[in-house]
């Protein structure tokens, strides 16, 4: 009995120290920062952009990149996933400059060598602080397409709760960080314990920007299920596309001319929506 209760204690103990590391690193396991910076000339970045900086409320001093709108209405304001960074995300934009439209590529504090540490408060005001830029640019919100990848969707949802935006586009969502860490790690209890939780499934609820969602059918990071499900949380006007054989990095290709489209169809519609209520 004296050796069970002592390896029944060796056991918790362990468990205990998981938990703890698990609390203590979790962001480390959420974000992975590219700390290297590059220009634009040596990104070889579409020659329509250019540097757009701004600060945010708690001080941080950021940069992105941003091409004019040359013939279209909209703006697609662009937040991409974990371990992305600025110069990897500013290919995505080239066929929506193309066709006409603006786009901004975001960046988040603490990738491509800008100052401070992410965290789910950080990003959003960092999302913030470059809807706000370019409003002051001349951009109305309702001009604005919030265009997300992977764990970008958390803040593009959060924006389109917060300001009143022509349309959300999201590429391979998840429906909160904490079910997707409860899938990653089933023996813990990390809905409990995750600090950085972006609940889209909470928030998709009382959005009525329209909405797009496309998942790979091959998603190995992100189950295609938790798209589906948070389309299946959301109002109209909403589209679904599942894309065969595409896993969860490899989607921006086949993708743009599906998005191409439904703004064209969709987005200009926005007198039909109900009145927005900031947050």
């Amino acid at each position: 009995m004296k050796i069970l209760r002592h390896a029944l204690f060796v056991i918790i103990g362990m468990y205990l120290m998981i938990l703890c590391a698990f609390f203590a690193f979790q962001r480390s396991l959420l974000y992975f920062p590219r700390p290297d910076t590059i220009s634009l000339s040596e990104a070889h970045a579409n020659r329509s952009f250019q540097e757009f900086p701004v600060r945010t409320d708690d001080g941080i001093n950021l940069k992105a990149w941003y091409a004019p709108a040359s013939s279209k209405q909209f703006t697609f304001v662009f937040f991409h996933g974990n371990a992305d960074s600025l110069y990897a995300a500013s290919s995505v934009a080239d066929p929506y400059i193309a066709a006409g439209y603006g786009f901004l590529v975001t960046e988040y504090r603490g990738y491509s060598g800008l100052p401070g540490k992410p965290t789910e408060a950080g990003l959003y005001s960092d999302g913030r602080a470059y809807i706000r830029a370019l409003i002051a640019q001349g951009v109305r919100s309702e001009d604005m397409i919030l265009f997300a990848h992977s764990l970008g969707t958390g803040v593009a949802v959060e924006m389109s709760e917060e300001f009143h935006v022509g349309g959300l586009v999201l590429l391979a969502p998840y429906l909160s960080i904490p079910k997707m860490a409860q899938l990653e790690y089933p023996f813990l209890p990390a809905q409990l314990l995750t600090l950085d939780r972006f609940e889209n499934d909470a928030k998709i609820k009382s959005m009525h920007a329209p909405l797009l969602i496309v998942n790979g059918t091959s998603d190995q990071v992100i189950p295609p299920i938790q798209g589906k499900k948070l389309y299946e949380l959301a109002n109209e006007p909403r589209e679904f596309r599942s894309l065969p054989n595409h896993g969860h990095n490899d989607l921006f290709g086949d993708f743009a001319p599906i998005a191409l489209d439904w703004v064209s169809r969709v987005c200009g519609k926005q007198q039909d929506q109900p009145a927005f209520t900031p947050k």
